[in-house]
């Protein structure tokens, strides 16, 4: 039984037509070069090349076990590597469509391009021509082979030339395990989405480190969620799909507890060894020695390492003396069991959650990269920005790289959520994206909350949505993940998130600086580590109302700050925001009245037992009067921030005005800086808007009839849930000009 691969090129015909002979042949052999290395690398031969197509057989001459599956991956593979070598190359409508048939075929040994021939052979050919551009179609022999590690959806019945009857199809749609179904988690779980072009890097990587045996480390740092983990298991997915031998190893760096150097480390020993952590310390022993005569030869080294990895693993071979091993000492041993291993194949170390890595690890690796010669080792790290902080420079340098993991663009996220979720109305899914804020993680397991509330359902293989999604919380399997983050900040900074959370998604710099009652040059150093940590973030819009404006990066985090605040330090920090907006705003804040009366009411709620209850009812009735009465006397102009006192205009000179963006035919300003006291110039600038939450109206000039339309209907309304902090929504703010002063 063989494995035939056929794979031919679309849109290349048209190409070929219109350019110059020489740019054909160079692109033509890129393809050639490519495809050969794809298959090999998967372990088939590549029978021929005919034209712009290529054959290629898997179980011959010497047939292996997953033959079937190798072949699938490869042509999943080969038709993503053409389309991004017609990206390269400036041809985008270049594609490869592939047909992957197991069966009989007879094969002549040792003749190349003529040696194959049968119906397996035929019958690869006609499927790839029933294939879309971009994509795989299989038999059902290769499909039953191959599905405990594949993912397939039913092609349906197919006519093909030459063939009597309708064939049955499978498109194979992505990897789902290691081969033979090795490691498959069966459950929640999208397509990789978004992050095609990171995969491809950390996997070229490896292979710049394997065929040129030098050692290389890989640093991937990105925030939590943001899919550091998923990249590790779809390059696990990948390699152990490889024809070529490679020493896998995974250890993670663990966030708590006392003598845990070197865990990450130690945990890739004990799995290398097949050493369980519960193994006793005479058993740990007997398969450590076994392991270093099964891949160390001489026994002078095999003496020597076992000692130092002895003391890793807490465990005593050879007579271990237990005298004192200075770290080189160590260093030494420990890597010398690394190039014995990739003397024999490339070695893989991937080193999960580094932001947690003790010192002496961290020193290792750079050590095992500065010292290892002409051997394939290939490190990679996942940490947090945090490790940036706490290891400055570390993934720089000689043999190394770092990559940074941003979230996802909005239409990733949409696909993603599609992918969970089949037929989820756009409405819903907006939700959902809007909450997880580009961090897939967060997306799924929003999703799973969903199930757990029986809100999304299987429904014939798939889950659909069966109810309203509602109002959106926190799952409680981030509440942990997002606490976790405000825990690692000092107790400064994180009395600054606390305070923060309470004013608003959206808050000037000057407002948290009143509200938190410390030192402005304190704020604003701890305001920038903030940012620096990725908790906040700063507008930047030069045409944004709320430019220089601090937001949270995430909204889940804001609400995991609100909630685990005390009740009663939900009420002082309310009682406190309103105190400093209607000692801000002029006329005992009148401007932002709802907003005070707003904070008046969440203080309220927070402690509603307290003697002095009746007097905050009585000023949230008072402040929610006079924002009635305000309301009837100003058109609505809604402003989605946190409100800032209004300032006089700074002078621009007539050469700065020509710079300005402009809105229409006039000038737009800057928003000018907040004064050290509040008051009120002439014509009144636009104010950001303050809140536990709102979006509150300065006094602008009377809108335009269309103005006034589109923010008649942006009444502002609350959108709160059980026990997170106030959100509220508002219209789209139409920008007004600030009028320069006279």
């Amino acid at each position: 039984m063989c494995s035939v691969l056929f794979c031919d090129l679309v849109g290349f015909t048209p190409f070929s037509e219109s350019r110059d002979p020489e740019a054909v042949r160079e692109l033509l052999s890129e393809y050639f070069v490519l495809a050969r290395t794809v298959i090999e690398r998967y372990g088939g031969l590549v029978e021929k090349f005919i034209g712009d197509a290529v054959m290629a057989v898997w179980g011959a001459p010497v047939a292996a076990e997953g033959d079937a599956e190798r072949a699938v991956r490869a042509g999943l593979d080969l038709v993503a590597a053409v389309a991004e070598l017609g990206a390269g190359a400036g041809v985008p409508g270049l594609a490869a469509r592939c047909g992957v048939v197991t069966g009989e075929v007879a094969v002549t040994v040792g003749v190349g391009g003529e040696g194959m021939a049968g119906d397996t052979v035929n019958t690869a050919a006609r499927l790839q021509t029933a294939a879309q551009p971009g994509s795989v179609l299989v038999d059902g022999a290769t499909q039953r082979l191959a599905e405990r590690g594949v993912g397939f959806t039913d092609a349906g019945q197919h006519a093909l030339k030459g063939k009597a009857e309708p064939v049955h199809l499978w498109r194979p749609t992505r990897v789902l395990s290691g081969v033979g179904g090795v490691k498959r988690l069966d459950g929640l779980e999208a397509p990789l989405t978004g992050r095609d072009a990171e995969l491809r890097t950390v996997r070229e990587l490896f292979h710049a480190s394997a065929e040129r045996r030098v050692p290389r480390l890989v640093l991937v740092s990105g925030p939590a969620g943001v899919g550091k983990s998923r990249l590790g298991w779809e390059l696990d997915k990948y390699v152990d799909g490889l024809a070529e031998q490679v020493w896998w190893h995974q250890g993670r760096c663990l966030s708590y507890g006392d003598g845990v150097a070197f865990w990450a480390l130690a945990e890739i020993v004990r799995q290398r060894l097949s050493i369980a952590e519960e193994d006793p310390a005479d058993v740990a022993a007997g398969k450590l020695r076994e392991g270093l005569d099964r891949y160390i030869s001489d026994p002078e080294e095999r003496m020597y390492v076992g000692t130092r990895l002895g003391r890793l693993l807490g465990v005593a071979v050879f007579d271990d003396s237990g005298g004192t091993l200075a770290q080189a000492e160590l260093f030494a041993g420990w890597r010398l069991f690394f190039e014995r291993l990739a003397a024999a194949a490339p070695a893989a170390l991937l080193i999960e959650d580094a932001q947690y890595a003790d010192a002496g690890l961290l020193d290792f690796l750079d050590y095992l990269v500065d010292w290892v010669r002409d051997l394939p080792i290939y490190v990679l790290v996942f940490a947090r920005p945090e490790l940036g902080q706490a290891r400055p420079g570390f993934g720089t340098g000689r043999n190394r790289i770092t990559l940074t993991l941003d979230p996802l663009d909005a239409a990733s996220m949409d696909e993603l959520v599609d992918a969970l979720v089949s037929g989820m109305p756009p409405e819903a899914r907006a939700k959902i994206t809007a909450q997880a804020q580009g961090i897939p993680l967060f997306a799924v397991e929003t999703v799973r909350a969903l199930i757990d509330r029986d809100i999304v359902h299987p429904v014939e293989g798939a889950y659909r949505l069966v109810g309203d999604i509602g109002q959106l919380a926190v799952p409680d399997s981030l509440h942990a993940l997002l606490a976790a983050r405000l825990d690692a900040l000092d107790r400064q900074s994180r009395q600054l998130v606390s305070d923060a959370a309470v004013l608003g998604t959206t808050f000037p710099a000057e407002a948290l600086v009143a509200v938190s009652g410390q030192d402005e040059t304190a704020v604003r150093s701890a305001l920038a580590e903030l940012v620096r940590r990725e908790v906040f973030s700063v507008s930047a819009d030069p045409l944004s109302p709320e430019i220089g404006s601090y937001q949270f990066a995430q909204q889940m985090l804001r609400q995991v700050a609100y909630e685990t605040l005390s009740r009663r330090d939900r009420k002082a920090r309310h009682l406190k925001v309103a105190a400093h907006l209607r000692t801000a705003f002029r006329g005992d804040g009148e401007e932002v009245s709802d907003v005070i009366a707003r904070h008046y009411l969440d203080a309220l709620e927070a402690v509603p037992d307290d003697p002095d209850a009746a007097e905050i009812r009585r000023q949230a009735v008072a402040g929610l009067i006079r924002a009635a009465e305000r309301a009837g006397r100003t058109p609505p102009w809604p402003s989605p921030s946190t409100p800032r006192p209004p300032s006089s205009p700074r002078q621009i000179r007539s050469t700065d005005r020509e710079q300005l963006p402009r809105c229409g035919n006039k000038p737009q300003t800057p928003r000018s800086p907040m004064p050290t006291s509040p008051r009120r110039s002439s014509t009144p600038a636009k104010p950001t808007v303050a809140s536990s939450s709102a979006a509150i109206p300065g006094r602008p000039p009377a809108p335009r009839p269309s103005q006034a339309k589109r923010c008649a209907a942006g009444a502002i309304t609350p959108t709160r849930g059980k026990s997170s902090p106030p959100p509220w929504r508002c219209c789209e703010p139409t920008p007004t000009p600030i009028p320069s002063a006279p």
